[in-house]
């Protein structure tokens, strides 16, 4: 691919410049393991993301059974990420893949057997109980560290990141391979005791950054959620160097949050689980529209009135749903609050898994979820509390 009449490769000051040299190199290796004259390639494109080029094979111009992958740097075959050998001489002579079972063809993506469930009691029991890789995405927004006295209660701070610790890495395991877990988050402000005290802000999102990288995932972006200017004036912060305006006093007042993004670890391409969808028809159905959200900072009004004293907009959790999930996809929430996450999911025809230990919460979604399903609210499986009586008006 040329860009400004300057091939990408060359730009890159890549070995493996054109399709002919990348041909050449994938016909020595097909040589080399005797199945040149068997196999037909095709197109090479080349990955400059990734610094490498895709050979496709087929079967007589036909069906697709498998692709070389070289190194674009150093002409290499990297043969842990091309198709094996054996496979290709598998699918050449028609052979049963299941005598010859491979990490490609046991490992591809299926769908969840979940459906829509809401369940009430600690995130960290429910998730042990929850199927391993049955959720394709997770999003939600923690307690914050002792901001509301209300809302969470920890008597050091260690202990709450003990707490999201046990959670990332139990959520680790019900995730499926490669696919995201998504964290609303921000610092919080302890406010001080008495006057002879300062207040004290603790950057949350630093230290649960840290957790995400040891327990397994990959950090892919971070995204500021930027609130209208008043809203941060709540806080407090920032009121006193208003008033007398000395150096030193100066505190921003906080009108952004962290919409963290990682993606469980894996050697997969996000193309390969693209491309290994269990229902390409899905894929197709999930395209993103024209007006995405083309930076990473996210202009959203907060949400209002509300029963949760901490409540993120259901446009954030929509935003999130559907840049990171396809349709039918299983989304977690394991501290739903109010529903937000569930009520997004249903709206943009994703199932949704709500943990929430708070029953007043539940009862806010028992509530609330009739209008984000309809009829199929009767379906929705509920766990340690009793499901809503069926709608008289939907029957």
């Amino acid at each position: 691919m040329a860009k400004n009449g300057v091939l990408v490769s060359v730009k890159r000051s890549y070995r493996v410049r054109t399709v002919a040299e990348a041909k050449d190199i994938a016909l020595r290796w097909l040589e080399s393991i005797n199945l040149a004259r068997a196999a037909d390639m095709g197109l090479p494109e080349i990955d400059d993301r990734h610094h490498i080029w895709r050979v496709p094979l087929r079967r007589a111009r036909k069906e697709r059974i498998g692709e070389i992958v070289i190194d674009a740097y150093t002409t290499e075959v990297l043969e842990g990420k091309s198709t094996r050998p054996e496979l290709i001489e598998s699918r050449l002579l028609r052979k049963s893949e299941k005598r010859a079972p491979t990490a490609e063809r046991t490992d591809l993506p299926k769908r969840s057997p979940l459906r829509n469930t809401i369940a009430l009691g600690d995130c960290l029991a429910l998730l042990d109980d929850t199927p391993r890789s049955g959720v394709d995405l997770v999003f939600t927004s923690p307690p914050y560290f002792n901001a509301r006295p209300e809302y969470s209660e920890y008597e050091a701070y260690e202990e709450y990141l003990v707490f999201m610790r046990a959670v990332i890495r139990k959520t680790h395991g019900v995730l499926a391979e490669g696919r995201f877990f998504v964290m609303n988050t921000s610092p919080v402000l302890l406010r001080r005791t008495h006057r002879n005290e300062s207040s004290k802000r603790i950057a949350v999102p630093f230290d649960l950054h840290r957790i995400f990288i040891e327990e397994g995932f990959d950090f892919i972006d971070d995204i500021i959620w930027v609130k209208p200017e008043g809203a941060g004036w709540a806080t407090g912060r920032g009121r006193r160097f208003a008033a007398d305006r000395s150096p030193l006093q100066y505190k921003a007042v906080p009108v952004t949050e962290y919409v963290m993004v990682y993606r469980k670890r894996t050697d997969r391409l996000i193309d390969w689980h693209i491309r290994n969808h269990h229902d390409p028809a899905l894929v197709e159905q999930s395209l993103i529209p024209d007006g995405y959200e083309k930076t990473n900072i996210w202009r959203i009004n907060p949400a209002t009135n509300s029963a949760h004293p901490a409540p993120f907009p259901r446009e954030l959790a929509e935003r999130v749903v559907s840049y990171y999930s396809f349709k039918d996809d299983v989304v977690l929430d394991p501290f739903a609050g109010s529903g937000s996450t569930g009520a997004a999911a249903a709206r943009l025809g994703r199932r949704f898994l709500l943990m929430e230990i708070n029953p007043k919460y539940v009862q806010l979604m028992r509530d609330s979820c009739e209008h984000w399903l309809g009829k199929e609210a009767d379906n929705v499986l509920w766990i340690n509390c009793e499901p809503p009586a069926p709608s008289m008006t939907l029957l």
